[in-house]
């Protein structure tokens, strides 16, 4: 028997008891987008998803392929209806057993999805206000870089962000370098130059964040570099914006007394539109 909620249960009715999910954060997921029956950069995140669970040294199941996968966020969203615009999030956890050494490698998954009410990504105008999150910082390290279940730092600053009345809160490491969003890759335009930091510093292997670069390394104005960002260089930024497979590329209008032009992010949301047309 166990007590959930000042109720005391048999062990058996609660899933969470052994979920190393739950208990220990031991787990891994990747958030995908799907529009007309089709995930949005699916190999990106299919292999992104794998090498987190390697570096987490989980077992890989023989049949855990890019077209099972694929099979399994699909069946889901038709079963749903809403296959034409849809999110997804898949979470592989690590099987019961042990305390923080497992008594396995072998994991399970969980997938769920809920609709979305567009189908291209959307060009933002509204403002966008953010500042700097200075409580806690992200290590510099590879398990910054994976989305793993432990996300500690981005819903404290999310809290934070939404008791000053912000949209968003940018993230440092520990050397006190910008390295991100909450929810997303950051970049910053100075002139001709868009610049995004390494991953190296600390933030997350972003499949938007490589979509990206990508697009705007076509673009002949614009010249592509990953930088360290400190959080002085924000104010000398003629545009800054926050990156991620569900909402695109989102602007950000103010941090703190600087106002941001949103040209660049504009011709960014078009061209990643016409890519995925």
């Amino acid at each position: 028997m166990i007590n959930f909620n000042g109720t005391v249960v048999a062990k058996e009715d609660n899933i969470l008891t052994n979920n190393r999910a739950f208990l220990y954060g031991d787990g891994v997921f990747e958030t995908v987008k799907i529009i007309n029956n089709k995930i949005l950069f699916l190999e990106d995140h299919y292999f992104r998803l794998m090498a987190s669970m390697r570096v987490v040294r989980m077992e890989i199941p023989m049949n855990f392929t890019m077209e099972f996968l694929e099979e399994q966020i699909l069946s889901l969203v038709n079963q749903n209806g809403i296959a034409s615009s849809a999110r997804a999030r898949i979470t592989v956890f690590r099987n019961n057993g042990g305390l923080y050494l497992p008594t396995t490698n072998e994991i399970s998954y969980l997938i769920h999805a809920f609709g979305l009410n567009n189908q291209n990504y959307i060009a933002f105008t509204d403002t966008y206000e953010v500042d700097l999150y200075k409580d806690f910082y992200v290590t510099k390290q590879l398990l910054s870089s994976i989305k793993s279940t432990n996300k500690l730092i981005n819903v404290t600053a999310s809290i934070f962000a939404n008791e000053n009345d912000l949209d968003n809160c940018l993230l440092l490491n520990d050397a006190k370098n910008v390295i991100e969003a909450l929810q997303g890759n950051l970049f910053m335009v100075v002139g001709n130059k868009l610049i995004t930091p390494p991953i190296s510093e600390g933030c997350l292997n972003g499949v938007m964040r490589k979509q990206i670069i990508e697009l705007a390394k076509k673009e002949s104005t614009l010249e592509v570099v990953e930088e360290v960002i400190s959080p002085f260089e924000l104010q000398k930024a003629d545009e800054l914006f926050v990156t991620n497979v569900i909402m695109g590329v989102r602007p950000i209008t103010k941090y703190r007394k600087k106002e941001f032009s949103t040209t660049v992010s504009q011709i960014l949301v078009k061209k990643l539109n016409d890519f995925i047309a």
